[in-house]
C-alpha cells in the first residue's frame, strides 16, 4: 500500500510540473508572438513615416513650381499692361 501511494504522489509531482512546464511554454510563446507583432508593426509604420516625409517633400516641390509659375504670371501680365499703355498713349497722340 505504501508503494501505491507513492508512485500516486510522484504522478501527481509530475503532473504538476508538466502544467507548470507548459503554461510556461505557452507564456514564452505569447511573448515572442507579441513581439514579433510589436516589430512588425513598427517597421510599417517607419515605412509609412518615410512614405509621409515623401510626399511632404514632393508637396513643397510643386508648391516651390507653382509659385515660380505665379511669379512669371505676373511678369507677363506687368508686361502686357505696359505694352497696352504703350499702345493707347500712341493712339491719343495720333488723334
Amino acid at each position: 500500500m505504501n508503494e501505491q501511494t507513492v508512485t500516486l504522489a510522484a504522478d501527481e509531482a509530475g503532473a504538476v510540473v508538466g502544467a507548470v512546464g507548459a503554461l510556461g511554454f505557452f507564456a514564452l510563446m505569447i511573448v515572442v508572438v507579441w513581439q514579433l507583432a510589436a516589430t512588425w508593426r513598427a517597421r510599417a509604420l517607419a515605412a509609412r513615416e518615410d512614405q509621409y516625409k515623401q510626399m511632404a517633400s514632393r508637396y513643397q516641390q510643386l508648391l516651390e513650381d507653382n509659385l515660380e509659375l505665379h511669379r512669371r504670371s505676373l511678369d507677363e501680365l506687368e508686361e502686357a499692361r505696359r505694352a497696352l499703355s504703350s499702345m493707347e498713349k500712341m493712339m491719343r497722340s495720333i488723334d
